[in-house]
């Protein structure tokens, strides 16, 4: 059964989140409170766990279409290919409820890069996720937790989302309530910067 630790922006409790990086280094899987939705995650160098999380959603581990998160801009450049100007419209909305789409390089894993050659970014505005991959030392998957109810698209609740998955993931964090709209997908590959999805973040 995953263990559900609750955790706070202000004041976080490094302790939790040591407890939290060492699982994820052992190969387990999270959800996390991200500024948007919940995230279910793990440690991108980890297939297994990737391949663990492809179970969870069910889809095959070949069709995944992953973004991961970030703890700044200079983490980006390390896995994608960004341009000046999309360096200068990330700085300036990020941290921020946006999925930048890029051409990613060769230090993307395997598992992650052999259906597409482009990848999602994402740096949340919520200190949690941050402080989490800053610890890690590398990003983590970022996947969406979706609701079978037809109203509410995505959980906001940690404890009903800790009742459905506790015996699926390692750790649920509980952040606080979550909100029902996802980021907005930006597509960065080229200098025209279209929007992909709408979400919660807006390009002025």
């Amino acid at each position: 059964m995953a263990e559900f630790i609750k955790l706070y922006e202000k004041g976080t409790d490094m302790r939790k989140i040591e407890q939290i990086v060492s699982c994820l280094r052992d190969g387990g899987v999270i959800i996390y409170p991200t500024d948007t939705v919940y995230g279910m995650g793990c440690d991108i160098h980890n297939a297994r766990a990737v391949e663990r999380i492809c179970q969870i959603k069910g889809i095959k581990p070949n069709k995944n279409n992953f973004s991961f998160i970030c703890n700044d801009l200079s983490h980006i450049s390390d896995y994608a290919k960004v341009s000046t100007a999309a360096f200068k419209l990330m700085k300036r909305v990020l941290p921020g409820a946006f999925t930048f789409v890029l051409d990613g390089n060769n230090r993307v894993p395997k598992v992650l890069s052999q259906s597409k050659k482009t990848v999602g970014i994402r740096i949340p505005d919520n200190v949690i996720p941050r402080i989490i991959v800053q610890e890690l030392g590398n990003p983590i998957i970022t996947t969406s937790i979706h609701d079978d109810d037809d109203v509410l698209e995505y959980p906001t609740d940690p404890e009903l989302i800790f009742e459905k998955f506790q015996n699926l993931v390692d750790i649920v964090i509980d952040g606080g309530y979550g909100k029902n709209i996802p980021s907005t997908i930006v597509d960065a590959t080229t200098d025209d910067f279209d929007i992909i999805r709408q979400g919660g973040g807006y390009l002025d």
